[in-house]
Parts: structure tokens; C-alpha cells; sequence
């Protein structure tokens, strides 16, 4: 749930967007990414505090501070839509305390909104610390993002799509992993190629690797940033406790 404005998102991690809408089998059946792009992920509030000094513990210390809409879903689904990709879906959870403003953001940045309102639990918030060589901590509340339900998702989301990607903030809580296993499940039975982005490092820990990896067996395409490889198993330097 990085920090990035929604309408003009500032992060890498999005997926090549597919161009088009019509849908081509490959040699092997399975569906090409020539149709729309479902996400499933993360819609955040990102509070983003960029300091130039090191942090005073106990007392003030001066930064430029900005409140954005971002996560790292709506942030993918956005760069595929501003790189061409004519049929982007974006299913999330949000609050009904900020829901109608993350929704013009999205809608703005060309963006089909499939959000699932929340009246008890908040919008996401990350408050991001940037230091002056651009190191980043986070501080997450997860709110309703991990609330994602099977009741949240319809096969029919999947109608026309050539590619779905994942957010892997949402295997961290059951509930919200549950939703994920079944549109999963569903795009394999559909032959529709999918990817998904790790996320957490820290996250990825307190789950343990193997359930990771056992949750998105199947799935063409993991996409890591260059931290997350070492919590895999045999790195040199793992950071990942195995599973008890």
C-alpha cells in the first residue's frame, strides 16, 4: 500500500497494461491478455511525510506533508489505464468515509470502479515516511482493505478481462484471502493469465513463505521488488521464518 496519487500515479510496479479487447487463444489455451484488466487490491489514503533531517525522537522534526489517494491496486490500475489499456477493473474495499473521493480519482484516471463500500471500518491509511535519500518506512492501518468478502466478488467481473492481477496485501487476512482464492480459482477455470505483486516484505514474513507460495500456485506471473527475493527459501540471506 505504497504511497502515489491515484490520477497520476508515481510508482513502477504496474503491470504491461493489454491492449484492445478482444481476447486470443494461445497455443495452449489459455487466454492471452488481449481483453480488459481486472485488479484486485488496495485502495488507500496515503499520508505522505517527506523529511529532509533525520527524525527528532521525542519532538518535532519539519516535513512537507500530503494526503493522496493511492494503493498499490489502484496505483497498477492506473498505469494501465494511462498506458492504453481501454477496459480496466478495480475491485476493493473501501470506507464509506472517503469512498466518493477516491472514486472520482479513479474514474478521473480512467479507471472502472468495482468498490465495495464499508459503513464500519475506514479507508486504508498508510503514513509514509520519505527521508532525503528517498528511504521509505510505513506505518499502515489496514482498515477496510483486508475486509475484501467472497460476498464483495461475481465471476461475471471476470466477463471480458484477458488478465487479472493481484494485490498481496489481501492474502495477509483471512477474509480478504478467501475473496482472492476465488477469483483466482475462477481465472484458471476461464484460462485467464494472472499475476500478482507480493507486497509486504514485513507482511510476507508474519505469513511465512510456503503459505504464500502454496496460496498463488498457479499463477503466471509473481512480480517482487528487489527486497522481497530474500525472504524466499534458500536465499542467503533470508529474512522469512519458516512456517512452525
Amino acid at each position: 500500500m505504497g504511497p502515489g496519487a491515484v490520477p497520476t500515479p508515481i510508482g513502477p510496479g504496474a503491470v504491461p497494461a493489454p491492449m484492445g479487447s478482444r481476447t486470443v487463444p494461445a497455443p495452449d489455451g489459455r487466454s492471452t491478455a488481449r481483453g480488459g484488466l481486472l485488479v484486485i487490491g488496495d485502495v488507500v489514503t496515503d499520508v505522505v511525510a517527506r523529511h529532509a533531517k533525520e527524525l527528532a525522537r521525542g519532538t518535532d522534526t519539519s516535513a512537507l506533508i500530503r494526503t493522496l489517494p493511492g494503493g498499490a491496486g489502484a496505483n497498477v490500475a492506473c498505469w494501465a489505464a494511462r498506458s492504453g489499456c481501454s477496459d480496466v477493473r478495480l475491485l476493493a474495499r473501501v470506507g464509506a468515509d472517503s469512498a466518493a473521493w477516491h472514486r472520482d480519482a479513479l474514474r478521473r484516471a480512467g479507471v472502472r470502479c468495482l468498490l465495495a463500500v464499508d459503513d464500519e471500518a475506514p479507508t486504508a491509511t498508510v503514513v509514509a515516511l520519505v527521508d532525503s535519500a528517498a528511504e521509505r518506512t510505513f506505518l499502515t492501518d489496514s482498515g477496510a482493505v483486508l475486509r475484501l468478502s467472497p460476498g464483495d466478488w461475481s465471476p461475471s467481473m471476470l466477463d471480458g478481462i484477458g488478465h487479472l492481477h493481484l494485490s498481496g496485501y489481501l492474502l495477509f487476512a483471512t477474509t480478504s484471502r478467501a475473496t482472492v482464492l476465488l477469483a483466482l480459482r475462477e481465472a484458471r477455470r476461464r484460462r485467464i493469465t494472472v499475476s500478482i505483486d507480493p507486497a509486504s516484505a514485513g507482511f510476507l514474513a508474519e505469513l511465512g513463505v510456503h503459505r504464500f507460495l502454496t496460496a498463488v500456485e498457479g499463477v503466471d506471473l509473481l512480480l517482487p521488488t528487489r527486497t522481497r527475493p530474500t525472504c524466499s527459501p534458500g536465499s542467503r540471506n533470508r529474512r522469512m521464518p519458516r512456517p512452525s
